[in-house]
């Protein structure tokens, strides 16, 4: 009986809950009782006991028992367990790659997400922070990459993510700087008209954080379209990358944001809590240092990025 038949069985339910179970673990590791397996998933004991068997019949896992000191994982097949779970694809989401630093970092994840498991995998790009962990929470994307402030506000906020790996400084973008409509001006003050993108959670925080105290008036703006209602006067100031403004000639009137800026130029790959599962299956596809490796040359302009 193959992979799918199994599951399509009357215990297949359980094989697929377990085997996802199982990617988690580390061989050596010390792993639940059947009561605890139990317990955790609502599955009768018997029903548990069955799962297991057939995982180790078909070699995906072997157990091995130390008596009273409990079980262990002695063997792992990750591919076969990927089968029982499955796990057919990997699908990321991402900012949309309208500078060099997301170029590379896209390019790198790509490269690096080649896998000895044959599983396919793609990026999808999709604008704002808040947007992407919706269709992750939905299950529409295995992994999202976000900044690391993102990631912290939403866990405060949700708990509903998981922080699988960082990408290092810089590897999100270089810093976010205020942008003005007057030549002159420097800070923010008491009248003005702020742009604000409600589905970017670093923009939206940056903003609050910076007008704090100020009496403005904030107006929802799309984060693609910020400089364009700058430059073209509908708002005085809005918070922006400063790396599409260097990379595109742009010229506009900024500003560094004065330590507000912490922790948001910093990628981090979050998962959702319910599929904790992906947390090994990706720490084990993914080198993080060979993706901000691939990212610097293409700043550099030694490589093409190809995503």
């Amino acid at each position: 009986m193959g992979y799918k038949e199994i599951l399509f069985s009357k215990n297949g339910i359980a094989t697929y809950t377990l085997a996802r179970e199982f990617i988690k673990y580390h061989v050596g590791d010390k792993i639940p009782t059947v009561s605890e397996l139990s317990e955790t998933f609502g599955l009768a004991r018997g029903t548990v006991q069955n799962a297991v068997k057939l995982l180790q019949q078909s070699d995906a896992i072997r157990i091995e028992s130390k008596g009273h000191v409990g079980s262990y994982l002695m063997k792992k097949n990750m591919t076969i367990l990927l089968e029982f779970a499955g796990i057919s694809s990997i699908v990321g989401v991402m900012p949309l790659p309208y500078s060099k630093r997301y170029e590379g970092l896209a390019s790198g994840l790509l490269v690096t997400m080649e896998n000895h498991y044959n599983i396919p995998a793609s990026m999808a790009f999709m604008r704002g922070a808040k947007n992407r962990i919706s269709m992750l929470i939905s299950n529409r994307y295995d992994f999202a990459i976000i900044s690391r402030s993102a990631a912290e506000q939403i866990i405060k906020e949700h708990d509903n993510i998981l922080i699988v790996m960082s990408f290092g400084k810089n590897s999100y973008l270089s810093e976010h700087v205020i942008i003005f409509k007057d030549d002159q001006m420097k800070e923010i003050q008491d009248g003005m008209r702020v742009g604000i993108d409600y589905d970017s959670v670093d923009q939206r925080v940056l903003t609050e954080k910076v007008c704090a105290g100020k009496n403005v008036e904030y107006v929802h703006v799309d984060y693609s379209r910020i400089v364009e209602r700058v430059v073209n006067g509908e708002i005085d100031a809005a918070i922006w990358n400063k790396d599409e403004i260097i990379e595109k000639f742009m010229k506009v009137n900024y500003t560094g944001l004065n330590g507000y800026d912490s922790v948001t130029d910093e990628a981090v790959m979050v998962v959702s809590k319910e599929e904790s599962e992906m947390v090994e299956l990706l720490k084990n596809i993914i080198d993080p240092q060979t993706v901000v490796n691939i990212q610097k040359l293409v700043l550099e302009g030694k490589v093409t990025p190809s995503y």
